[in-house]
């Protein structure tokens, strides 16, 4: 799987972490392993535009998942796919944002930036939150992955 990452951000974060929890829910999620995935680490004002013009948000938000070819992605045994490689789109997070929001939430910001990943990964892959059913199967993926990837370090 080719996963880029650029932090523009200014925050120092550890973008290793990032791209493995990255891989490690793409690969759990049964994307094909040619599959390409971009992850961009913005500051607040950066994300307050894309989010401002992409969504019709006002402010920054804490992540933002831009999909680029839906149509190709391997969504596992379940579904059919095409066997073809996917671009499966961009990731962007605001490591300023995740750390207010962490800090609310009593965890790491690093802890955080790793939620927001699987989160935006799963938007990628068609998953979304805005009916209480999809968002219930959502968060559920989300916490299975994130604690398969921390159980899986923790042991290797």
């Amino acid at each position: 799987m080719s996963i880029e990452i650029a932090n523009e951000s200014g925050v120092e974060v550890d973008t290793d972490a990032i791209l493995a929890v990255a891989r490690y829910a793409l690969d759990e999620m049964g994307v094909n392993p040619l599959a390409e995935l971009s992850i961009l680490l913005v500051d607040i004002e950066y994300m307050a535009e894309l989010n401002h013009r992409w969504m019709g948000g006002d402010g920054p938000t804490d992540v933002l998942a831009f999909p680029m070819d839906e149509g190709s992605v391997d969504h596992g045994p379940g579904e059919a796919g095409t066997g073809e490689p996917a671009l499966l789109g961009d990731i962007v997070l605001a490591p300023e944002v995740a750390a207010k929001q962490a800090a609310a939430a009593g965890h790491s910001a690093a802890d955080e930036l790793h939620l927001l990943t699987v989160h935006g990964a799963l938007h990628l892959l068609g998953y979304d939150h805005a009916e209480p059913e999809e968002e219930r199967e959502m968060f559920g993926l989300q916490n299975k992955l994130l604690q398969a990837w921390r159980a899986s370090r923790k042991t290797g």
